[in-house]
């Protein structure tokens, strides 16, 4: 049976008896102790699970970020912007769906060979050495509104980011509670380059698409940085 069936008969069993008994009434949802499989359902953390990938409730491709980042991405204007992902994956199609432009780069061959096949033409895959040997002759130099650290020598990549990203854009570290290049002294050197260079940080912790544990997203950018302008309204809804 497909993993897809499979999450299918799961939300089923758990839903019609739920539907039955008013669990989805709001006040009766919210106190109900099946919540957390409501959420995993709603999410998509489920069916992320069972296809060991990350999907909203629908198969749609998500960043595997935190879940707080995601929704805080999800709510912004993003379809004029251009971004720069060290590190390609489900991330790739989501930014390609949400963007103008996107620049992936790879240095797994083979992931690299699988992904290319499936992204769209606003979407540019690039293979690169993981010490980013290269990577200035590879197109364009205009600066990047978002740039994303999701691959490849981390350290590196968080040096070369601070040479494209714009004023008004920001600097997207995830699973930063790693230390990226201060193993042997236990430091957080991509941490205190941001620090040194201006940056101030909003750390987005929680669980990610299909995870167990845990971890940190985090956002650095500058005074100017368009995603904490503040211009929309909050958010109502998630799902």
């Amino acid at each position: 049976m497909s993993a897809e069936r499979t999450a299918g008969k799961a939300r089923e069993s758990f839903e019609a008896p739920a539907r039955q008994n008013g669990f989805f009434a709001d006040q009766a949802h919210r106190d109900c102790p099946a919540q957390p499989l409501q959420f995993s359902f709603q999410s998509g953390h489920f069916r992320s699970s069972l296809k060991a990938i990350a999907v909203n409730r629908h198969g749609e491709p998500l960043p595997w970020y935190t879940y707080p980042a995601n929704h805080f991405l999800s709510g912004k204007r993003l379809e004029t912007r251009r971004v720069l992902e060290f590190g390609a994956g489900q991330s790739t199609r989501w930014w390609a769906k949400n963007v103008a432009w996107v620049l992936a780069l790879e240095s797994n061959y083979k992931w690299f060979i699988r992904l290319r096949r499936s992204l769209p033409p606003n979407a540019c895959l690039h293979l690169i050495p993981e010490d980013l040997e290269g990577i200035e002759k590879l197109p364009p130099r205009e600066p990047f509104e978002i740039v994303a650290l999701d691959g490849l020598d981390r350290l590196r990549c968080a040096e070369w980011s601070l040479r494209v990203i714009s004023p008004c854009g920001a600097i997207i570290l995830d699973d930063s509670e790693g230390y990226w290049g201060g193993e042997e002294k236990q430091t957080y050197p991509i941490l205190e380059l941001m620090r040194a260079q201006g940056y101030r940080r909003v750390d987005f912790f929680g669980h990610s698409p299909g995870g167990i544990r845990p971890h940190c997203t985090s956002f650095f950018f500058q005074s100017e940085c368009f995603l904490f302008e503040g211009t929309e309204a909050p958010r109502r809804t998630i799902w």
